[in-house]
């Protein structure tokens, strides 16, 4: 694919890869800002993808490599077009959270280097230009082609993966992804973390020995009123010899004859009541004695 501009000038190398800064080196003394022709190259090579791919639109442009961390790995010769140069292709990576099974149905959280997009010129096509691509991939981010998983590959390109990587065996996923046999295989067990099933609704797990001994703690710590206890209170035992211990026991009820009224508090007026009636009766007796 060519271009009215020249290519050599914004991609100095023979494969350049782009990041999210759309940089491919240094900005040339006296040159304008590449940034727009980059961009330009980015949009037609992904239309130019999305169109082999019969995809409704493209998965590639500039706008998306900026906002993802992403690499675009983008392939030329640049002794064609009047020594302005070509673009042969382009490759696009990047790492991706994904939930996959394995061969016996398990679940698995991982996050493996995806191929995301691969596309060479339709006319230069099967001259070994797309290995020349994948394999500088390969050795740019120091992974093997069964360690990656491939975001809805093309009958072609998984023709290629076949012919060259001897990827054949995949493992059928629930996803748009392909991964084959040899991606669970050659992980780790912390690149792999089994997710465990959902439990239905409405399933009750017992306490295990350490939330028990959490519950205890919390009600060692809480104050009386919060506190629940195990079984009823216990009650300080009375003496058999006591009356209390028969009348206050289960069952009965308080004796009569040991609860007296309480004296009632003695006031002003209840004294000078007293006093009047003493008079009295002292004025009585006299007027008796005086009689007889």
């Amino acid at each position: 694919m060519d271009f009215p501009f020249d290519l050599n000038a914004l991609f100095p190398e023979r494969i350049t890869v782009l990041d999210n800064s759309l940089s491919a080196g240094r900005k040339a003394h006296g040159r304008p800002d590449p940034l727009l022709q980059i961009s330009s190259v980015i949009d037609e090579l992904g239309k130019a993808s999305s169109k082999a791919q019969q995809l409704p639109a493209p998965i590639t442009s500039a706008a998306k490599l900026q906002a993802n961390r992403h690499h675009l790995y983008l392939l030329k010769d640049g002794e064609q077009n009047g020594g302005r140069g070509v673009i042969f292709g382009f490759l696009k990576v990047g790492y991706k959270k994904l939930f996959l099974l394995d061969q016996r149905g398990a679940h698995l959280e991982t996050e493996p280097l995806c191929v995301l997009d691969f596309y060479v010129t339709e006319t230069l096509q099967r001259h070994g230009y797309g290995l020349e691509l994948f394999d500088f991939m390969l050795k740019h981010k120091r992974v093997e082609p069964e360690q990656m998983a491939y975001d809805r590959p093309s009958p072609k390109f998984l023709s290629f993966l076949e012919k060259h990587y001897d990827l054949k065996n995949s493992v059928p996923q629930v996803n748009n992804f392909v991964v084959f046999s040899g991606f669970f295989q050659s992980r780790s067990v912390v690149q792999l973390r089994k997710v465990h099933p959902k439990k239905p609704e409405g399933e009750i797990k017992p306490y295990s020995l350490m939330e028990r001994e959490v519950v205890r703690e919390e009600q060692r710590v809480l104050p009386w009123p919060f506190v629940h206890p195990a079984g009823p209170p216990h009650s300080p035992p009375l003496l058999p010899s006591s009356p209390q211990s028969r009348s206050l026991s289960v069952g009965s009820s308080p004796s009569r004859a040991l609860l007296r009224p309480a004296a009632a508090p003695r006031t002003p007026f209840s004294q000078l009541n007293d006093s009047c009636r003493a008079k009295r009766t002292s004025s009585l007796n006299r007027s008796r004695l005086s009689f007889h």
